[in-house]
């Protein structure tokens, strides 16, 4: 039953509830903290702690169990199954293996190894996470009940009794050290080797490439979060390239986003306008307005396509029995006497009718008035 805090307790135990009621009740955790206060669930011990020591006391290792016995679920206590690794950088690959280790028989406790950071050093390569940061990863999955810090890197039959492991879980590429091919081969031979799977297509040696990839983008994300160019181990004029590049990155996007805007309020005024165009449109030109409008305007098109006749009386009064026949006699126009050289010229420029022509038409130019006088008559005319 778990332990509740009294007011009389001598030891300063926190009175906040296990479980936030409002989201301003959560608080940053101190990197070395006390988990018995958190009721509902807690990470896997150490080997070392209380919890862990006593599950190991109440193991009976004196009861050897079968794979057989373990697949089928007949065994008189927990499968206590070992998996280790280095876990750096814990990803969804390492979560999937100890998720097989656990459910590899019906009743595990799953425990780990992890080795540290000096072994890891010297046998495999360096680290990004420290030994500490590896630990923390892996005792918060939730699928692991148990872990061993400080793991050898080969399992004896003396690290085998002392844990009181019945299986190790590990994948099945024979894996080599120190001169042995598979350092997992002499478990294999005794039956105490279980089988998982790798995840194809991530790996921390994957992870790590992805970052050497992408320095520069990952470098200018850590200057623009604030971090100094000593923190990042990059050059002056290195420091200044990136932020000038996040600079202009910033520019780029704070114009694509005013541009966004105009371009939505374009569209949005182009859309009122449209309406008001439409409606305005079918105002004018809908079904009622243009009846009415072709039936003010058919008796003007019927009109302009056929004109009327022209009329039969002259329209300067003249006799309408009178034509106007290009045959008949010219009509004399008189030009002054100024023009040409004094002499009366006559042009023709309309016939005049039979029963309009001067009597003095007849008359011999002799027998006719000065020139003056015959243009002043004919004037009268």
């Amino acid at each position: 039953m778990d332990r509740m805090p009294k007011e009389d307790d001598e030891s300063p135990v926190s009175t906040a509830p296990a479980t936030p009621t409002s989201p301003m009740e959560f608080k940053m955790l101190p990197l070395f903290m006390d988990f018995e206060d958190f009721s509902i669930c807690q990470p896997a011990p150490f080997s070392y702690d209380d919890k862990a020591m006593l599950e190991l006391e109440r193991c009976d290792y004196t009861q050897r169990i079968t794979y057989h016995m373990a697949r089928a679920g007949k065994t008189t206590r927990r499968v206590r199954v070992y998996a280790d690794g280095i876990y750096d950088l814990f990803h969804q690959g390492h979560a999937r293996q100890l998720m097989q280790a656990k459910n590899v028989f019906p009743n595990v406790y799953l425990i780990v190894g992890v080795c540290n950071d000096e072994l890891t050093l010297r046998m495999k390569g360096r680290t990004v996470m420290n030994g500490f940061e590896r630990y923390e990863a892996v005792r918060h999955c939730r699928y692991v009940d148990e872990i061993v810090p400080n793991a050898p890197w080969t399992l004896n039959e003396e690290f085998i009794e002392e844990h009181k492991i019945d299986f190790v879980a590990h994948d099945d590429i024979p894996y080599g050290a120190g001169g042995v091919n598979d350092i997992y081969a002499p478990l294999k031979a005794k039956g105490m080797f279980v089988a998982t799977e790798r995840t194809e297509g991530v790996s921390t040696s994957d992870i790590v490439a992805r970052i050497v990839k992408d320095y520069d983008v990952y470098v200018r994300r850590n200057l623009a979060r604030g971090y100094s160019a000593k923190e990042l181990n990059v050059s002056f004029l290195s420091e200044k390239k990136f932020r000038l590049q996040n600079k202009m990155d910033e520019l780029k996007t704070r114009g694509k986003r005013e541009l966004t805007k105009v371009k939505v309020d374009i569209i949005t005024k182009w859309e009122e306008k449209s309406r008001e165009f439409i409606d305005a449109f079918l105002l004018l030109f809908g079904r009622e307005r243009l009846n009415t409008f072709w039936n003010e305007s058919k008796g003007r098109i019927i009109q302009a396509l056929s004109p009327p006749g022209s009329p039969n009386g002259s329209v300067n009064g003249d006799d309408p029995d009178a034509t106007d026949d290009l045959d008949s006699e010219d009509e004399y126009m008189e030009l002054p006497p100024d023009y040409g050289s004094g002499s009366c010229v006559s042009l023709s420029r309309k016939q005049k009718r039979p029963d309009k022509v001067n009597a003095s038409a007849n008359l011999n130019y002799s027998e006719q008035p000065e020139h003056k006088d015959v243009v002043d008559e004919r004037r009268s005319d």
